[in-house]
């Protein structure tokens, strides 16, 4: 009866405004013959569910397992920045190498030089691009698991919406906007941006359209409202900051995968943690290995292989284990079991031990993990089984649905609808950035369509990227996950 039910709230409610209406031209801007694209405007005041804006494509690669790995790096910065002489005088003190976790941390958020905190990364103008910059459909997709999940919930009046990590808002933005028409649902949503950097802020902020309204002018107390729903939306730094006790919908896209990790590697004196250090009588970073165990592997390391079958930690000679997407994920589960709701998780990773994933990307292309600390993105697979097993022993409240595919997830959302019904009025131009959009998002591989240059050839992402849900078991299971 559950299950009847969600699927009539997906083709009555939700797809068929959504869907129902054809592409408005003039809200096209081409892009294609581009190298470098100014990142994409926030939709105009009072654009109808069905606006299409293009978004880059040109010379993108999404995946960023196909993105160039290029053989040659001196991981030797020609003169040491501040976040290096941070580095070294962190390993001066310790009087040794410090954990690859706390190296990816300090290089990604550390606050005055950490990579995430100071500029906008994202995009084609950044580093690397995500599925919200690659088409609107992707943001409009996670809407209608949002609004399914909300009806399944009860339609609560109010329920805390929250996106970790939402880098310039986009996926908020295009979410937003699909679910204008339904008023009930915006009207309940207070939105929380778990976000450290403040530059992304301000950046979501502006996306956002957002607006401070005074709630008391005698203490001078304010409120964020953004203008695309009317909904209030505030900014922290950790979920814990968020408050509880109302039913909570939280997102999670491509963020468990800039979470720090723990690298342990299998030596004949038995596993041991791989480190960063300094060269000696040299300026350079190197690897090395722990002499004895660390308190990382009596603690992570230990749990992870109890997780694991002999067989399969047999076969494997490295484990990355991301200790903060443990405790992440447990707080998810509790606060789930307690006020009620979901989460949503899509990254790339695979459900299974991880052996050795850390990368580097700088402008769209692999780099060396130790080249210039602070200038490329460190990222890292997410291992969806340790998710799993972490949500299950936080709560017996909570159940985990997945991972599926990304291609699985989407289509069974109906993207495939929302991209025929933006086709029906489009020039050939346009029909080809929707068609490139679309297979980025659920294609495998190279698209077969492409007759442009090799090198820009779309790569889609719908089998290297999972999604996974955790929810409440009194809601039973959501969709698209039956």
């Amino acid at each position: 009866m559950l299950r009847s039910s969600l699927s009539s709230c997906l083709r009555r409610s939700v797809i068929p405004i959504l869907f129902a209406t054809s592409v408005r031209s003039q809200n096209f801007c081409s892009s294609s013959s581009q190298t470098q694209i100014p990142p994409p405007p926030p939709p105009r005041e009072g654009a109808e569910e069905n606006h299409y804006d293009s978004r880059p494509t040109a010379s993108i690669s999404i995946d960023r397992s196909g993105l160039y790995n290029h053989p040659e790096h001196s991981h030797e910065p020609s003169s040491d920045s501040e976040l290096v002489k941070h580095l070294k005088s962190i390993i001066k003190f310790r009087g040794g190498p410090i954990t690859v976790a706390e190296y990816m941390e300090e290089v990604l958020t550390n606050p005055t030089s950490g990579f995430y905190m100071n500029r906008d990364v994202f995009g084609a103008g950044g580093d690397f691009i995500t599925s919200p910059e690659v088409s609107q459909m992707f943001g409009e997709m996670i809407g209608v698991w949002t609004m399914c999940l909300w009806e399944q919930m009860g339609q609560p009046e109010r329920v805390n919406l929250i996106e970790l990590g939402p880098g310039r808002g986009t996926l908020m933005v295009d979410l937003l906007r699909g679910a204008s028409k339904f008023v009930d649902f915006t009207k309940s949503l207070h939105i929380h941006m778990v976000e450290c950097s403040p530059t992304l802020r301000k950046v979501q902020y502006d996306n956002l359209k957002c607006t401070d309204e005074a709630v008391n002018e005698e203490d001078h107390t304010k409120r964020t409202i953004s203008m695309l729903s009317g909904a209030p939306i505030s900014w922290h730094s950790t979920l814990e900051e968020v408050p509880s006790g109302s039913p909570t919908i939280i997102i999670a896209h491509e963020f468990y995968d800039a979470l720090p990790v723990h690298q342990f590697q299998k030596a004949p004196r038995g596993w041991c943690e791989k480190m960063v250090d300094v060269e000696e009588n040299s300026s350079r970073f190197r690897f090395v290995l722990s002499p004895q165990p660390t308190p990382a592997t009596l603690l992570y390391l230990m749990k992870r292989c109890k997780w694991a079958g002999a067989q399969e930690i047999a076969k494997v000679e490295h484990i990355e284990v991301c200790p903060q997407a443990m405790d992440l994920t447990h707080q998810i589960a509790k606060r789930v079991s307690s006020d009620g709701g979901g989460a949503l998780i899509i990254d790339y990773g695979e459900n299974r031990i991880i052996s050795d994933s850390l990368q580097a990307i700088r402008k769209h292309k692999f780099v060396h993990i130790l080249d210039d600390p602070g200038t490329a993105d460190l990222s890292a697979y997410v291992d969806f089984a340790s998710v799993r097993h972490s949500a299950e022993e936080a709560s017996e409240d909570i159940s985990v649905y997945g991972p599926m595919t990304q291609s699985q997830f989407l289509g069974s959302l109906g993207i495939n609808f929302r991209v025929e019904a933006l086709l029906q009025n489009c020039t050939e131009e346009q029909a080809e950035s929707l068609r490139t959009g679309y297979w980025r998002l659920v294609g495998d591989g190279e698209a077969p369509f492409w007759e442009g240059p090799d090198e820009q050839t779309p790569i889609g992402m719908g089998s290297r990227y999972l999604a996974m849900a955790i929810v409440n078991k009194k809601q039973g299971a959501p969709i698209p996950f039956q």
